[in-house]
């Protein structure tokens, strides 16, 4: 007959040396009732932890993006200078841009500007990027100097083509040396804006050159080698297979070249100057904005009723170019 255990012999059993029975531990785990993860536990305890990590970059955009932008919405509708806070004036801001000459002058310009800039910046990068895509010896070094525009500074890119198209400048002396003269590419009024959408050009070439590289990359080279036993050409490849394939980057670049067009200051205000050129003729709407709202008596709030204007306009573009894009896949 077996003697039944109870808590005192099992306690004297071990006390004797001989084992009492084991005891087991209490299960825990994912699958187990009251068993709990890691994460669950650092979530329970710290439930605003990712928001803290993203709490630095938060800041930045809050401070630098949304404030900035909000307070220009709320100080287009009133009269305030740079140290007069100002009242409330409704739309007498926008009211008095129907009539000021300068902001037509500011609205012409940047349209043009977007008219002459975008459609070589959407062309010229696809072509240099075929060009510098084909593997043949060299062609790093091509890349790396096309590019390299990208990087420098607008200041010393602006600077460098000041002093080559100025009247003393490398330019006009080859122009003279052959017997064609001096060209105002400086003090003509079209001649100015010309030269300041050509240093546009010549910076963001590369910069949207690697976007079509990236683009590129993905084209099956199936498709040209069938395109070339049909017996289609360079050019008919081109048009038939690459631009097709690519035409979605296309309405990228055209939308981020619109809207960088529309909002250029560093180019023009470089070579026209503060003055914006002969008689402010090629002050763009970005340099107006600088002029009018700087300055210890700058009308802040007629500043942030042009900032409102190009903010519309520039939605607007990017919309535009969307909806094309959507017709064109109907």
């Amino acid at each position: 007959m077996k003697t039944p255990v109870t808590p005192s012999t099992a306690a004297r059993a071990t006390a004797d040396g001989v084992p009492g029975p084991r005891s087991r531990p209490a299960a825990s785990g994912p699958g187990v009732p009251g068993g709990s993860r890691p994460g669950r536990r650092i979530s329970r305890h710290l439930p605003l932890s990712p928001w803290l990590f993203a709490a630095p970059g938060l800041l930045v955009v809050g401070a630098f993006s949304l404030y900035p932008f909000f307070s220009t919405l709320v100080n287009a509708f009133t009269d305030r200078r740079t140290l007069v806070p100002g009242t409330f004036v409704g739309l007498d801001n926008f009211q008095e841009l129907l009539h000021d000459e300068m902001f037509w002058i500011g609205l012409r310009n940047s349209t043009l500007y977007v008219l002459g800039v975008v459609p070589a910046l959407v062309i010229l990068p696809l072509l240099l990027a075929m060009l510098v895509q084909r593997q043949i010896p060299g062609i790093t070094f091509f890349r790396s100097a096309f590019y390299t525009p990208v990087v420098a500074s607008i200041v010393v890119v602006g600077l460098i083509w000041v002093w080559m198209l100025d009247d003393r400048g490398l330019i006009n002396s080859l122009l003279e040396a052959v017997g064609v003269g001096k060209v105002g590419f400086l003090s003509d009024q079209w001649l100015l804006l010309m030269s300041a959408m050509t240093v546009t050009v010549w910076k963001g070439l590369g910069y949207y050159m690697i976007i079509y590289l990236a683009a590129l990359a993905n084209v099956p080279r199936e498709l040209h080698e069938a395109a070339a036993v049909d017996g289609a050409g360079a050019v008919r490849r081109f048009l038939t297979v690459t631009v097709p394939a690519v035409r979605s980057t296309m309405v990228l670049v055209a939308a981020l070249a619109s809207v960088s067009a529309f909002k250029v200051f560093s180019e023009v205000y470089l070579m026209a100057g503060p003055s914006g050129g002969p008689a402010g003729e090629d002050t763009t709407l970005v340099m107006l904005v600088q002029r009018v709202g700087t300055g210890l008596t700058g009308r802040v709030g007629y500043a942030s009723a042009i900032s409102v204007v190009i903010f519309v306009v520039t939605v607007g573009l990017m919309l535009l170019v969307l909806r094309a894009d959507r017709k064109e896949d109907a």
